[in-house]
């Protein structure tokens, strides 16, 4: 079946389905990504991941500031499906109801739980034990289309969004080679979500990015700073600078210090008190220092962190 495809995304997430859908040799005959953005203190431009990967595969991309204004351009590729992941803009109505096939969307969610722009984010957060990645019918609003097939993936106690988002590109993957040949026979009707049990999953904003060692236990500590690895990074605040967590573990046991109290160095972690338990950073990065292992720093300025306390 040779199908004109149009793919839209921009994350490395949305590379991987990408990746699925040209490796089972759909006709992907152009992909749209948000535009390239400048990066570091050269502010150097860098291809977005879809960008670079389409262009490894020959196949012609667009950029538009603004999707609405490039409808017309996307069109003029007739496309007889339209894919998308990850994208970061609504996709205009009429730009959904164009093609014959219509337009679907991987979302890396089990709906109507996690509808938005952070689902991994906020199932890690929320310590659940399982989440997934949806095929999904587009519509105007929000996440909110019919679902016509999913893969559930389970989340271990240890992970992280970094480490969750590796198995569920995969599922995302599977879902392209098994799920939507199924679609596009005509052999998927589709589940109506039900709207009494939708969760909405915002994105994260920057002032949940500080960690507030007095208003949670261990384990609402550790799920919020695995949660937000490997991006935007959870931060504490000592002395009234910012330390960023970038790995941790954690150990049950009764602390009798306050909670944020740095324990001490040792075993190749810093130790900061916690209700319930300690936690164990192994990966930092002080402000206006280099990331680099919890044990290195302790050797250095680590060492005057012992007794005090975060915020």
């Amino acid at each position: 079946m040779d199908v004109r495809v149009v793919f839209i995304g921009t994350p490395e997430f949305a590379g991987k389905v990408l990746d699925a859908l040209v490796g089972e040799k759909y006709n992907v005959v152009a992909v749209v990504s948000q535009p390239d953005k400048p990066v570091g203190r050269k502010r150097e431009i860098v291809k977005t991941p879809v960008h670079a990967r389409a262009d490894e595969y020959g196949i012609p991309v667009l950029q538009p500031e603004r999707l609405r204004d490039g409808i017309e351009d996307i069109l003029a590729y007739r496309p007889d499906l339209i894919v998308t992941c990850a994208y970061g803009q609504f996709v205009p109505t009429r730009l959904l109801d164009a093609p014959a096939y219509g337009s679907l969307n991987i979302h890396p969610s089990l709906l109507p739980k996690y509808r938005g722009g952070a689902p991994v984010h906020r199932a890690v957060w929320a310590g659940d034990k399982e989440t997934g990645v949806c095929l999904m019918e587009m519509v105007k609003a929000m996440d909110a289309g019919r679902v016509y097939d999913r893969r559930i993936v389970p989340i271990d106690p240890d992970d992280t969004t970094e480490t969750l988002n590796l198995r569920l590109e995969e599922a995302s993957a599977e879902l392209i080679r098994e799920a939507l040949p199924k679609y596009l026979r005509g052999e998927l009707a589709g589940e109506v979500q039900d709207e009494d049990k939708v969760v909405l999953a915002r994105n994260i904003a920057p002032d949940e990015e500080q960690v507030s060692f007095t208003e949670g236990d261990i384990h609402e500590i550790y799920n919020h700073i695995r949660a937000l690895i490997d991006f935007p990074v959870a931060y504490g605040i000592l002395d009234g600078k910012r330390v960023k967590f970038y790995a941790c573990r954690i150990r049950e046991e009764e602390v009798r210090e306050a909670p944020g109290t740095v324990l001490g160095f040792r075993d190749h972690a810093m130790e900061i008190a916690c209700r319930g338990g300690v936690l164990r950073v192994l990966e930092l990065q002080a402000e206006g220092k280099k990331r680099m292992p919890a044990d290195a720093f302790g050797n250095g300025a680590g060492r005057a962190w012992t007794g005090r306390r975060f915020d």
